[in-house]
């Protein structure tokens, strides 16, 4: 276990950078560290006068912003737990993750304040508006000792950074926070991560990860989970990045735009983005017949890839030094491509439970399928009897590992055994410590014979078809069944009519089957009428198909 401490580290980290742009509100005006560092010891009076103690519950509610930020490294650095909740949970599930925690104290934005029933929260005291700190809700009223906190002091607003000094009051087993697996009241689990989990990962990301001190970062992922917390708002806290926070993940358009401005030289997103704006801006022009033609042609080839590259450059802003795409599987076709045109491009592995780094290579090294290199202080292995070869369940160890579920000792001993993290996924490890994911085992499908059929996998050589927005493979009377649900922009672009999609769907479960094994083929297309309900990484909630 490192000897370092978390709370000290990112004290030191806004000291540096004490004048240098923080946060933004994309495209608003910047915060400094050392705005940032004056209003989390603001918040840290706040927090002493609602009689917070070590270890007491901070819920957050709303979508990316800088005050959710400073909500969330006011509640680490005070030594107290942030329970951060997502944005588009629905006001039941929020409701039900604020009492299920026991948080005391609740920021909420005004817009999903007005969405919940406040007297249905048992153990909350106090309630602020998240947009700008004011209060809402007063359970204690002890005006005596809260209205001083509330105001700005002379003191407070002249504050250095010498002057900037929480003390360091937590252990690295103390839980730094809770995070919820996902917004179905009754079934989520609260995951608890303790400051070396969080310090684990921002280590790692030290010595592998390529921000460059004072770059801009473009965080439109939910902070709220974990792997935007980590690596849009905690790790880069610790370089003195411009942090400027999206509140919503952007049309591919809007996201292009907003690189152009800002110009970041690393950007985390999801595969689902990455794969619809090669679907969209890259792949009608590498299929086209001029273009296929000179592919062909082995000097010709090199230009024109390096042309692609240099377009796609650009497009990103013109300063990437890698893309790091993660929290859900990528298209095999998208990432071939991008290695062809050598686009600074890699995949990651990670889960809520490990806060949540798993493995990462630089995109120089990544190795194609790969979901990167385990990383270092990670032990894995494969429940397999031949790890290489035959897929088997991944388990893991290490200080990136959580704690186990809040309130929660039945899941908690399913999940950690002997101090292994069971992660449910499926996949195999080369002898270099690269893993390879086929998929998760509660979706694996047992084909007639007894063959173990990833949907995921399936999935991918059906969203390579035209006019394909998203799919999802299921089991019905023990066939396969693909629902698809279309993309109806291309067809609009090629001048088609939603009447030509069943002939379309037809035509591609025909070209689909002949390259899928006879045990995994489509029987039948349902097309749908709405986008899937997706995860905070855009993952596809199976259990509401099934």
């Amino acid at each position: 276990m490192t000897d370092t401490k978390l709370i000290p580290y990112i004290v030191e980290s806004i000291q540096t950078y004490w004048d240098m742009p923080a946060l933004t509100d994309y495209p608003g005006k910047a915060m400094s560290y050392g705005d940032a560092g004056r209003r989390i010891m603001w918040l840290h009076r706040l927090y002493k006068a609602c009689g917070m103690k070590k270890g007491s519950k901070v819920a957050v509610v709303g979508k990316n912003c800088s005050s959710w930020a400073l909500t969330w490294l006011s509640t680490i650095t005070y030594g107290g737990t942030i329970v951060p909740i997502m944005a588009s949970f629905s006001p039941e599930d929020t409701q039900y993750i604020i009492n299920h925690s026991d948080s005391e104290l609740l920021f909420i934005s005004k817009e999903r304040f007005e969405a919940i029933d406040e007297d249905k929260l048992r153990k909350i005291k106090y309630i602020f508006a998240l947009e700008d700190f004011r209060l809402l809700v007063n359970r204690v009223d002890n005006k005596k000792e809260l209205l001083p906190a509330l105001e700005d002091t002379p003191e407070l607003l002249k504050l250095g950074p010498s002057g900037f000094s929480p003390p360091d009051v937590c252990d690295n087993e103390d839980i730094a926070s809770i995070v919820y697996t996902s917004g179905t009241a009754g079934f989520s689990k609260g995951v608890m991560l303790p400051h070396r989990s969080l310090l684990a990962n921002v280590n790692f990301a030290v010595g592998k990860l390529c921000f460059k001190i004072g770059a801009n970062v473009f965080a439109f992922l939910p902070i709220a989970h974990a792997y935007a917390s980590a690596f849009d708002l905690l790790y880069p806290i610790t370089r003195g990045n411009h942090i400027n926070f999206l509140d919503k993940i952007p049309a591919p358009k809007l996201l292009l735009n907003a690189l152009q401005d800002l110009k970041p030289n690393v950007v985390l997103t999801v595969p689902l983005l990455i794969e619809k704006i090669y679907k969209r801006q890259l792949q009608p022009q590498v299929e086209s017949r001029k273009i296929k033609a000179l592919l062909k042609i082995p000097l010709v080839k090199n230009v024109i890839l390096k042309k692609i590259h240099d377009k796609l450059m650009a497009a990103f802003g013109g300063n990437i030094v890698e893309l790091i795409t993660g929290g859900a599987p990528m298209n095999a076709e998208v990432e071939l491509f991008m290695k062809k045109i050598k686009f600074p491009f890699t995949i990651g592995y990670g889960m809520t439970e490990c806060g949540p780094l798993i493995s990462y290579a630089n995109w120089f090294d990544h190795r194609f399928e790969s979901s990167g290199k385990i990383v270092d202080g990670m032990q894995c292995k494969i429940l397999s009897p031949d790890p290489q070869n035959i897929p088997g369940e991944v388990v893991l160890k290490g200080d990136q590992v959580f704690s186990g579920y809040y309130n929660n000792p039945e899941a908690t001993a399913e999940t950690l055994v002997d101090g292994w993290l069971h992660t449910g996924d499926i996949g195999t490890l080369d002898k270099d410590g690269f893993i390879y994911l086929k998929g998760r085992s509660k979706n694996m499908i047992l084909g007639p014979s007894g063959e173990n059929i990833y949907p995921e996998l399936v999935e991918q050589k059906l969203n390579n078809l035209p006019y394909v927005g998203e799919t999802l493979v299921l089991e019905r009377d023990r066939q396969l069944h693909a629902l698809i649900y279309p993309d109806l922009d291309a067809l609009d672009a090629d001048h088609l009519k939603e009447a030509d999609l069943p002939r379309i769907m037809e035509e591609n479960r025909q070209n689909v089957n002949k390259v899928l094994a006879s045990f995994s083929r489509i029987v039948k297309i349902h097309i749908v009428n709405e986008p899937f309900q997706k995860t905070p990484t855009q993952k596809i909630k199976r259990y509401l198909y099934r």
